[in-house]
């Protein structure tokens, strides 16, 4: 048996880390990847939570042994992906979510060709840029820089099978809950997790 790869990516500022914590909170079948990272931990973060948080010099010598499923360079930080857990995780049948950028999506999509792809989206620019002032904790020289770099990302929500607008929170995490339980109730995911089943109904009487 083996589970769904979930990717949800967004830019800064559209509420993914949010809707994130939402969906594992309510949804226990689903498993959140914890990314490795060189940025340097928020206010609140503790490592193994939200980052295994290390240094460049170790994050480059594991891109270097193939530790990452995937690797990409944010905002002048590296981030990756443990590719030994993911798979370890899905062929247990165990459902895994992958919170990364665009970027990382599209090396996941060329390894596992069976992910889902989820896009979230603000309602507008002018929102983004409200919500990004509202953290109080960039300048307007890097809310600018993070605008313009959330624009080039949306650019590619056409490479994802699904859209959240995160306009009104309680509506966009019910549509979160609802690509993953629709996911789990295809025929192939269904015949994945029910096989005796489905070997009964095939059988002649």
């Amino acid at each position: 048996m083996s589970g769904n790869l979930f990717i949800v990516a967004a830019p800064s500022g559209a509420g993914k880390t949010t809707l994130v914590k939402m969906l594992l909170e309510r949804d226990g079948g689903i498993r959140l990847s914890v990314s490795t990272t060189t940025r340097a931990p928020r206010p609140g973060e503790v490592n193994g939570r939200e980052y295994h948080f290390v240094d460049v010099p170790t994050f480059l010598a594991m891109r270097e042994r193939g530790d990452f499923l995937e690797s990409a360079e944010v905002h002048g930080n590296f981030y990756g992906t443990s590719r030994r857990w993911i798979v370890e995780q899905m062929e247990a049948g165990q459902d895994i979510l992958l919170e990364i950028d665009w970027q990382g999506a599209q090396q996941v999509r060329g390894l596992f060709h069976g992910c889902i792809g989820i896009f979230i989206l603000p309602p507008s620019v002018e929102e983004l840029e409200r919500r990004l002032r509202g953290r109080g904790q960039d300048s307007d020289e890097i809310i600018a820089r993070r605008v313009a770099a959330a624009v080039d990302e949306m650019r590619h929500v056409n490479e994802f099978d699904y859209v959240i607008i995160n306009n009104k929170l309680p509506e966009a995490i019910e549509d979160l809950q609802t690509v993953v339980r629709s996911v789990r109730l295809r025929y192939a995911s269904q015949l994945d997790r029910h096989r005796a089943l489905f070997a009964f109904l095939e059988q002649d009487i």
